[in-house]
């Protein structure tokens, strides 16, 4: 599934590594049509994964640009994505991807930004983003971002239903 279009070519270890990272390992066998969507999705990322196996190549940097790479999956998935996203980055990746889960978002992102009728609407530090005045007009309700103390993490959660 293009691994050997990938600087990864000729590493047979590493479609196996990508499965075991995504949670599918023993799943190599398997025909991708058996699988849940949420597996199909992470066996997706795990061929990514195999094409873009060093975030840095030759100093620079390799880009993950995923589309909605938590969809389909359960809490326990969607976190195993998004640490594996995000120690990409840290690693030295690049990482754009398009979420509409704000919290996983806040959670993981460095930067967001906020698009609402094709137009930037915020962009900066999920703090910066996770304002009730800019998410109420990007979504046309109601919206309150709230902050557990212990944490000092946002959060959106709807108060009042329209």
């Amino acid at each position: 599934m293009g691994l050997l279009r990938g600087m990864s070519g000729q590493r047979s270890d590493i479609p196996a590594r990508a499965l075991c990272a995504v949670g599918l390992e023993g799943y190599g066998a398997r025909f991708y049509q058996e699988l849940s969507g949420g597996e199909q999705q992470r066996a997706q990322l795990a061929r990514v994964l195999c094409q873009v196996w060093h975030p840095v190549v030759e100093g620079n940097p390799r880009w993950l640009l995923l589309d909605e790479p938590v969809a389909s999956l359960d809490i326990g998935h969607q976190l195993l994505v998004m640490r594996l996203v995000k120690d990409f980055a840290a690693r030295g990746g690049g990482v754009v991807a398009v979420m509409h889960d704000l919290n996983l978002s806040a959670m993981f992102a460095d930067r967001m930004t906020i698009i609402t009728a094709g137009n930037l609407l915020q962009a900066g530090a999920p703090a910066d983003v996770m304002q009730d005045e800019v998410l109420s007009q990007a979504y046309g309700c109601a919206l309150r971002v709230n902050t557990p103390a212990a944490a000092g993490q946002s959060y959106l959660l709807p108060h009042h239903a329209q």
